[in-house]
């Protein structure tokens, strides 16, 4: 028993002395600047001035779309590999399939009624 702890004391004792020397190694050889310019600390983006503040806001609906499509798009791609050995695993994985879809529906159904599908 003391041995598997032993085991995981070493694991995090490496993990942690690889990032050290990782980031004193990083350290060691970043290249420091010799003077700082006005001109180095402006922010650029393909060489076009910049207008206004840095700082802008916008609507977190966006964000939360985004989400909500990305989380829909991952589940269903389970749907592929069952659909492909649904033969084989019979009616349990039907009945499994229709429960995962009944709450990917109703997840569905609370983003729309929450109003969070509409774009503006």
């Amino acid at each position: 028993m003391p041995s598997d702890y032993l085991v995981v004391a070493v694991f995090l004792a490496v993990g942690v002395v690889f990032v050290a020397v990782t980031l004193a190694f990083a350290w060691l050889l970043r290249e420091k600047p010799k003077y700082i310019s006005p001109v180095k600390l402006t922010p650029y983006e393909c060489g076009e001035r910049p207008i206004g503040q840095a700082w802008s806001q916008y609507y977190v609906r966006y964000y939360i779309f985004a989400l909500i499509f990305v989380i829909f798009d991952v589940e269903v791609v389970f749907l592929f590999p069952w659909a492909l050995v649904l033969k084989e695993l019979g009616l349990f994985a039907f009945l499994e399939m229709l429960v995962f879809l009944a709450i990917l529906l109703a997840g569905l159904y609370y983003a729309w009624r929450k109003g969070i599908l509409r774009w503006t």
